[in-house]
């Protein structure tokens, strides 16, 4: 019989999985505080737990690193009432094995217990958990739905190690951004991060761009250049839309990632680099390998631990919060503290599909902050500001494509700011030298009107 200690000082919950777990027939104990929890934990030595992050004598998480330390580590499902991102991602950090809010599900309870309880069967000796990293996130993926609770837990797997990763979502989902965290809560957060639009380099500068060149390599090659991925040290490549890499350079990124050696353009000697790699991209991966467009064994290497990003429409629940989140931020880049957006705004931006999921959420926050003349955003001026794009979309192109969208979407948030493409990289939720890359690839210029 399996056993199953619960940690909780909520005694409901405590009496409520005791009978619930009994009867589905675990063993199993509980504790209404850390020092109980750990003094059953020696006594009575548990297969899976149950611990709640916030105890009245001490941190959940403290709890879990003293379980971490013990010469037969258990399985931890770790439960709050708390739902963000750091909590998913420190917990998974940290060595837990699931993580699950409350209010409670009892389908999800059991079926987090019974994959623990496998899983300990398997493997009775866990593996040894990297020292977490106490590093505060500069950026913020916001949300508590299901589904990007589950890309909360990926990622605080993947902070774990220096696995190369596939980040797959459509545009606009926040792919760089779950990049750029990955990193920043890494055991190699001090080194580079720095990223790579594989759309926005043309392919002929493409390999010169990725591995660097030497000097008199080419017309135009006056001295030697380092790579992006020199350029990374030990830190992150992030190779944004991989899917557009060139045939050719994937071989040489293939045989980089399994030799972590490369050649210069115009190089005869062998360069060495330790940089990790995460890869991003809206096309589907699979469908290019069906059609010869994308190595398979390539595909494989970056899929080491696949990362999907659920679009927008996919997670409606997390409109408010990341809604209450952008409004924030507009309150201190345009000195509105009073800020607010009437409660029907709020539902009519939940019944939008988003094409362009969270960066064109904010984007319409941000457009209908603008048109507001009073500290609260209207819904009229959300109505005006999607009604508007929805006449843009259609004049572009009767059957646009995503990259003429994605010109154009850029184009009215650079209009929006009077052309400040600091501000404007900061409402499109990209970098600085991206939002750059993607100007230069679409030839846009303040002419456009």
């Amino acid at each position: 019989m399996s056993k199953v200690l619960v940690i909780d000082d909520e005694m409901p919950i405590l009496e409520s999985l005791e009978m619930f777990l009994s009867e589905k027939g675990y063993d199993v104990r509980t504790a209404a505080s850390a020092a109980a929890g750990m003094a059953a934990f020696k006594s009575f030595a548990p297969d899976v737990v149950i611990l709640d992050i916030r105890l009245p004598d001490s941190s959940g998480f403290e709890v879990l690193d003293g379980f971490n330390m013990s010469a037969e580590p258990p399985k931890v499902i770790m439960i709050t009432a708390f739902h963000d991102m750091e909590a998913a991602i420190t917990s998974m950090k940290r060595g837990a094995y699931d993580y699950i809010h409350k209010p409670l599900d009892a389908d999800e309870i059991e079926n987090a217990v019974e994959k623990a309880v496998r899983a300990t069967e398997a493997e009775r000796a866990a593996p040894a958990s990297l020292d977490p990293v106490d590093a505060t996130l500069d950026d913020v993926i916001i949300g508590k739905s299901k589904a990007i609770l589950d890309v909360f837990k990926t990622m605080g797997i993947l902070c774990q190690n220096d696995a190369t990763a596939l980040i797959q979502g459509e545009t606009g989902t926040g792919k760089e951004l779950i990049a750029r965290v990955i990193h920043k809560n890494s055991k190699n957060q001090a080194e580079p991060f720095i990223t790579l639009d594989c759309s926005a380099v043309v392919e002929t500068l493409l390999e010169s761009e990725l591995f660097g060149h030497e000097k008199g390599a080419f017309t135009g090659a006056a001295q030697t250049k380092m790579g992006q991925i020199e350029l990374a040290g030990r830190g992150t490549l992030f190779l944004d839309e991989i899917g557009e890499l060139p045939l050719g350079i994937q071989g040489k990124l293939l045989g980089f990632l399994e030799r972590r050696e490369y050649l210069r353009v115009g190089g005869q000697f062998p360069q060495r680099a330790h940089c990790r790699i995460l890869a991003a991209t809206h096309r589907d991966l699979n469908q290019m390998v069906r059609d010869g467009q994308f190595r398979r064994d390539l595909f494989f290497r970056l899929n080491v631990i696949p990362l999907s990003v659920p679009p927008l429409r996919e997670r409606l629940e997390d409109i408010p919060d990341l809604t209450h989140h952008f409004l924030n931020i507009i309150r201190r880049s345009m000195n509105k503290s009073h800020l607010r957006l009437q409660e029907s705004a709020v539902a009519a931006l939940m019944r939008h599909q988003w094409p362009g999921n969270v960066r064109e959420l904010k984007n319409v926050i941000t457009a209908a902050a603008i048109r507001s003349r009073s500290h609260v955003v209207l819904r009229e001026s959300v109505d005006a500001v999607l009604a508007q794009q929805h006449t843009a979309a259609d004049t572009i192109d009767t059957s646009p494509d995503l990259s003429s969208l994605e010109h154009q979407h850029i184009l009215r948030v650079l209009r929006s700011v009077g052309w400040n493409r600091t501000h404007a990289a900061r409402l499109l939720g990209i970098s600085l030298p991206t939002l750059r890359s993607k100007i230069r690839k679409f030839g846009i210029d303040p002419s456009e009107t």
